[in-house]
């Protein structure tokens, strides 16, 4: 297949397209300045310079393609509305041109804070008004591209999609516990959240492409629910700093802008993901991650 990849030179697309290569596919990857286009190049893919605010390369990279794998977006915590008008202008183009071709579109969505309690299951429907991600609204939109001919799947990442290179929220915690000087949780840190490997994520997403049912929701999971306890000790050990409990009010002042999340109890099961599409995660667990030391380094 020729895949077209936003966010190809991203954390999450490169390997999403690595992964794609590896398999025999052919990429185009979208890429927004010259090192972002050398990294794609390197990877084995066609470049489309551009970016997801620019409707007219994203519609050049996509026309005449056999799937769309989106995973581009502005992760600007301080416009949240503005990041989410300009992800659903980017998957409606999608889906106005893949309408009535059966041909894949896959998104990248969220799991965390999908529901108050409870294991978040793939039969849970988001309700954008009550998410803490704007990406929530993007895939409701999607469900109803699958009825209009297009082979929908939204792939909910783990708020932890972890790995060497990493520099996302566990990289964030390590810069943030090292000037501090201490590792924080918040009361006792038994509360969960889910993680994945990066590379299990990327074989996820090449799945989900090749065989995924329209309208289907998938998780990208690997650890149902770490304790952040555990996580907060795996880090302070890697740095030689204590791990200690915080009030949900200070816990800001260790974490920054993860602090109104850290205390969130949101474990997720990908159960109904690998019966469906036979896969496994392989790579180590977020724990056996961060205690292989790349993070400290």
């Amino acid at each position: 297949m020729r895949v077209f990849v936003t966010g190809a030179s991203g954390w999450i697309g490169s390997a999403v397209t690595a992964e794609l290569i590896a398999s025999g596919h052919q990429v185009v990857g979208l890429a927004r300045s010259d090192a972002s286009a050398a990294k794609v190049a390197a990877l084995g893919a066609d470049v489309q310079r551009g970016d997801i605010t620019d409707l007219d390369s994203l519609r050049a990279g996509a026309e005449g393609v056999d799937g769309i794998i989106h995973t581009a977006f502005i992760h600007d915590f301080t416009a949240h509305e503005d990041a989410a008008a300009v992800d659903a202008a980017a998957v409606h183009l999608f889906g106005d041109l893949l309408e009535g071709t059966g041909k894949p579109l896959v998104i990248a969505s969220g799991i965390l804070g999908m529901k108050p309690d409870g294991v978040v299951t793939e039969a849970d429907q988001p309700d954008p008004a009550e998410s803490w991600s704007p990406r929530r609204q993007t895939e409701a939109d999607l469900i109803g591209f699958a009825a209009r001919g297009v082979r929908t799947t939204a792939v909910r990442l783990s708020p932890t999609v972890h790995g060497e290179g990493d520099h996302g929220f566990m990289a964030f915690l390590v810069s943030q516990d090292r000037e501090h000087g201490r590792s924080g949780y918040v009361g006792d840190g038994a509360n969960r959240w889910p993680a994945v490997h990066r590379d299990d994520a990327a074989s996820l997403f090449r799945r989900a492409l090749e065989s995924a049912p329209a309208g289907s929701a998938l998780h990208a999971v690997g650890d149902e629910g770490v304790a952040i306890r555990e996580v907060a000790e795996a880090i302070g050990a890697g740095l030689g700093l204590p791990a200690v409990s915080v009030t949900p009010e200070r816990i800001g002042e260790y974490v920054g802008f993860l602090g109104g999340f850290w205390g969130f109890d949101g474990p997720a099961s990908a159960k109904i993901t690998r019966d469906l599409l036979g896969w496994e995660p392989a790579g180590p667990g977020l724990i056996a991650d961060i205690q292989q030391g790349h993070y400290f380094r």
